[in-house]
């Protein structure tokens, strides 16, 4: 079962003519993000280095709601490129445009061409904690060992 929820979606001026995010299955969990860069001036990410790539995208989401920039596996594996702050969090009350750094940790340079999908954004609810400080923590069999400490 999917939940719905309604995004308002602003396309800037320097992203007209390209399509919107949309899902690319029925069962997909992520919108294609695309780069919104200047028709004929790509944007080369040489290996080692990253780069602000821009969408062209404005959303205002919903009270209680963020969108995850993440990477897409496709260029993960193809290419080494990944979203460099992963996930990459658009809080619901951010109204700027929607940018994803990118980096290329391949060994060849990757172009980045106006309307390539870069990355998917995926709209997820939140949970706000309520932290409340205490001397102790309650014990488990675990305890404190971490990075490791329960296998491989």
């Amino acid at each position: 079962m999917s939940t719905k929820v309604t995004v308002e979606l602003q396309q800037l001026a320097h992203a007209e003519g390209l399509p919107l995010p949309a899902y690319q299955t029925t069962e997909a969990a992520g919108l294609d993000l695309m780069a919104a860069v200047p028709e004929g001036e790509p944007m080369t990410l040489v290996p080692g280095r990253y780069a602000l790539v821009p969408t062209g995208l404005a959303i205002a989401l919903p009270p209680g709601f963020e969108a995850q920039v993440r990477p897409r596996s496709g260029l993960a594996a193809k290419h080494g490129v990944t979203v460099l702050n992963s996930p990459g969090t658009i809080d619901a009350d951010y109204r700027g445009e929607i940018k994803v750094i990118l980096i290329n940790h391949g060994a060849a340079p990757f172009v980045i061409k106006r309307g390539e999908r870069i990355a998917q954004m995926v709209v997820a609810p939140v949970v706000q904690a309520t932290l409340v400080p205490v001397a102790t923590l309650s014990a488990t069999d675990r305890g404190a060992g971490g990075f490791g400490s329960t296998g491989r």
